[in-house]
């Protein structure tokens, strides 16, 4: 009976523990979410969405970047068609995510890895991966993290919808909130010469393949080739022994 009841205390303090890591971890992104969250749902109103149907779409989709180029190809009145297939090429780049973070979940339940696959976003990613490299890290602490960036993103996402008949068109330069997101966790990966090679030639790159390719689909092609690139020159860099 005692032991019975010891593991259920270890059990509780355990989850009790990860909570308080995970949420501690975490929190820089709500707090980052809730003004862009806001935004998206504001012009998710703008397009003439509901604020059930902006839920349902941070529920279904869970992709910041997705969700605003979905909202921008409705307010242009672009076909279902078009929607899903240009939203799942900008959304490829979470196979690259999940490649990397997959190295540290090997034994890891498939019930438990669904749900932390559900809430791989970059955010989350940019936390779990800082995190995992460091150690002491887990499946638990990493999916509390997801879920609790994806509430904080559903909630505001829903809120801005809501209150967004009260905002005017293009106000606070709420369109230029991805942007500015994206910015800011372009800087803050930008530790060292190969990482600014790299952003540089995915800018240069993304830019030319534009010209060239129509659609979104010049956002992937750059990512991955700036990617490979990159892993290449680090590659020499260190068997020549420069860092």
């Amino acid at each position: 009976m005692n032991t019975v009841k010891n593991d259920c205390i270890d059990t509780q303090y355990s989850f009790k523990s990860d909570f308080i890591q995970a949420l501690s971890a975490v929190w820089p992104v709500c707090l980052g979410y809730l003004p862009l969250g806001l935004a998206m749902g504001v012009l998710g109103e703008k397009a003439g969405l509901s604020p059930f149907q902006v839920c349902f779409m941070s529920i279904a989709v869970f992709a910041g970047s997705g969700q605003f180029i979905a909202i921008s190809m409705i307010s242009a009145g672009a076909s279902a068609f078009s929607i899903i297939m240009t939203t799942f090429m900008i959304n490829l780049r979470h196979l690259l995510m999940s490649s990397s973070l997959s190295v540290y979940f090997k034994d890891v339940p498939g019930k438990k890895l669904t749900l932390f696959s559900y809430g791989i976003v970059d955010e989350t990613f940019l936390v779990n991966i800082d995190k995992l490299k460091n150690g002491q890290w887990g499946i638990n602490r990493s999916i509390i993290v997801n879920f609790t960036a994806f509430s904080a993103w559903a909630l505001s996402t829903t809120t801005g919808c809501y209150f967004g008949k009260f905002i005017p068109q293009d106000a606070f330069g709420i369109n230029f909130a991805l942007t500015a997101m994206f910015i800011s966790l372009l800087v803050l990966q930008l530790n060292g010469s190969i990482y600014i090679i790299t952003a540089l030639a995915a800018g240069f790159g993304a830019v030319a393949v534009s010209m060239i390719i129509p659609g979104n689909l010049y956002i992937v092609i750059a990512s991955v080739s700036a990617a490979a690139a990159g892993v290449i020159i680090k590659k020499k860099v260190l068997k020549s022994g420069r860092i």
